[in-house]
């Protein structure tokens, strides 16, 4: 009998019926060793690839008086054919009696190791190919510091071809020796080793009577042994917000925050909070598309939700729920990564770090040591070559919400971008928070005394108002600064509590100016400052004027940050470039101050933020 009847044999069994259950799986390995070829013994011997495909590759093979390897079942793509080598990451599926399995063919070429960073991101488990013949590689090394960086505790070593030293035990356990003592190293423990020929199917889904001496499972039965990820109903809730999208058509006024579900699960009537804005609201209902209405949603589900109360939130904020442990909020983080990048990761260079569906300038502030993955020699000199990795803290222009990589891998994963290519990717081990004085000694929560005698509501009916930034934003070329001075002038005049915030004025001691062209850093610690001073003179119940240039949402999501949303009014002079701003109300670029002052007025009190006051 041949060896492809014994498999089929030994898995006749995987034709019953299957389980609900699924596991990622990465498979990697250096260019040539045979990751290819195991797969496609795996889809083969498991009888789960489309009927007739083994014929008629087999077919095209003898057409092309070419042997025929089960390597070629995956080569869907012209260009890998043409290459002979994989170039892009690629998912097949086959089952066991056990349950199912999304094997995530990763590259192997130096290369194409970067595309690892994303196609190992949800893999549960992973194999690593080695060839008997040729040993441990620079690229086997660096994919199992890879493989220990995304958190995939359970690494299983497939040493292939082993037809090529003759099965001989002596060669097997010369490389087991060499990479298990690399892997202790880098604190990564492997759950087996196991010898094997893909080309030949030993001791992949069957057992091989070429070793003997190998007493321990298939490449099959091992997969079955391992672990599924905890049950995604214990998880903690995670979902990144990917975008907010709002409906008109036939009366549909609903408000959906969308995003794909990374850990946990949300129900209708959870209180949830975004940050690191910090906002608050209930889930309303769980929208899906096409697809009936559900009251919870999973891990791993694309979701839509709409909230009881209306809060601006903006894509790259984190959805948790409230009652959770919350995640780590900073402006520097100490990660380790793995460096791709053809120009040295130093900092001189500013970087785009990407988490989640978060996207934050990032500079490099201090290399911790880096680490040969070759070698494991240390430095600590302040930059990192390509192909190494190292510990290093960044410092970002604004805060972002993560997980460290020891509580939540999914919510720990990033990627840094140089000159717009992925040139690195890691995790974050410590949040390295940095107290911002000014905003704890000046924050509402610090005023609280204030209000032991007087109420918001009591100051509100008193002067006829309540408290409210009046924002005039559009582009430079319009003079809103003289049009804040006039409405000032005009709602004094009607009896109203009213300030123009001259914002140069207010913060010449900050040597920073709107005007010029800033860093992003410094306008948005511009923007900070002056929601800081607005949040106290709204508190004392006035309303507030402000001119700003160039309005964009990054300054919203600052203000939002500190001061209330429901107390911001957005006034817009000529045409808005940037849709996702929350405008109040337009205003005709060559407006007159009168009518402009006429249509503000108006909003005010359609909105109810000016009333005829009383005493009390």
């Amino acid at each position: 009998m041949n060896k492809d009847n014994t498999n089929k044999l030994a898995l006749e069994k995987s034709k019953q019926p299957t389980v609900n259950k699924n596991m990622n799986i990465v498979i990697v390995g250096h260019v040539d060793h045979g990751k290819s070829t195991i797969i496609g013994r795996l889809l083969a011997d498991t009888n789960s690839l489309p009927q007739g495909k083994l014929e008629q590759v087999k077919e095209t093979c003898r057409r092309n008086s070419k042997p025929f390897e089960y390597a070629f079942l995956l080569d869907a793509l012209k260009e890998e054919q043409a290459q002979g080598i994989t170039i892009d990451t690629a998912r097949v599926f086959f089952k066991t009696q056990k349950r199912k399995y999304i094997i995530i063919d990763a590259p192997g070429h130096i290369e194409f190791l970067k595309n690892m960073v994303t196609g190992a991101a949800r893999a549960e488990a992973a194999l690593l190919v080695i060839d008997a013949n040729e040993g441990v590689m620079e690229n086997s090394k660096r994919h199992g510091y890879l493989l220990s960086m995304l958190g995939i505790k359970q690494v299983v070593v497939l040493v292939n071809k082993m037809d090529l030293i003759s099965y001989d035990q002596q060669g097997f356990e010369e490389v087991v020796k060499e990479y298990k003592s690399f892997l202790w190293e880098i604190g990564v423990e492997a759950n087996s080793f196991i010898p094997i020929s893909g080309f030949l199917g030993e001791n992949v889904a069957g057992s091989s009577t070429k070793m003997p001496w190998y007493k321990g499972m298939t490449v099959l039965e091992k997969l079955d042994a391992l672990d599924n990820k905890e049950q995604v109903e214990n998880q903690i809730f995670r979902m990144p917000v990917q975008g907010v999208y709002k409906f008109t058509a036939g009366g549909d006024d609903r408000r959906i925050i969308a995003g794909s579900i990374d850990t946990g699960k949300i129900c209708v009537g959870n209180e949830i909070i975004f940050y690191p804005s910090g906002k608050k609201s209930i889930v309303k209902t769980i929208e899906r598309f096409n697809a009936p209405q559900t009251i919870e949603a999973t891990a791993g589900s694309a979701t839509g939700l709409t909230l009881e109360e209306q809060i601006y939130i903006t894509r790259g904020e984190l959805a948790c729920i409230s009652s959770e442990t919350k995640p780590e909020i900073s402006t520097k983080i100490k990660t380790k990564l793995f460096w791709l990048g053809s120009e040295d990761l130093n900092s001189d260079r500013s970087y785009l770090l990407k988490i989640g569906t978060q996207k934050i300038k990032a500079e490099l502030e201090t290399v911790v040591y880096v680490l040969d993955a070759v070698s494991l020699a240390t430095s600590n000199r302040q930059y990192v070559k390509r192909y190494e990795v190292a510990e290093v803290i960044l410092k970002l222009d604004k805060e972002i919400a993560f997980d460290k990589a020891e509580n939540i891998i999914e919510t720990s994963r990033f990627v840094l971008v140089d000159n717009y290519e992925i040139s690195g990717g890691g995790i974050i081990v410590d949040s390295l928070e940095e107290k911002n004085i000014i905003k704890e000694n000046i924050s509402i929560e610090s005023l609280k005394w204030i209000e032991s005698s007087i109420s918001r509501e009591e100051r509100a009916i008193r002067s006829g108002q309540k408290p409210t930034m009046i924002i005039l934003a559009g582009s430079k070329e319009i003079n809103k600064k003289a049009l804040a001075i006039y409405l000032e002038k005009k709602f004094f005049r009607y009896g109203r509590n009213v300030l123009n915030l001259n914002l140069e004025g207010i913060l010449m001691n900050t040597q920073l100016d709107i005007e010029r062209d800033n860093s992003i850093a410094e306008r948005n610690e511009y923007i900070s400052k002056f929601a800081e001073i607005s949040s106290v003179l709204l508190y004392a119940g006035n309303i507030l004027l402000a001119a700003i240039n160039d309005l964009n949402q990054s300054d919203i999501e600052i203000l939002n940050s500190i001061v209330d949303p429901k107390n911001i009014k957005i006034a817009w002079i000529g045409d808005a470039i940037d849709t996702n701003i929350p405008i109040s109300l337009f205003l005709e670029e060559n407006i007159t101050k009168e009518k402009a002052y006429g249509k503000i007025k108006k909003m005010m009190i359609d909105h109810n933020f000016i009333f005829e006051p009383y005493s009390i």
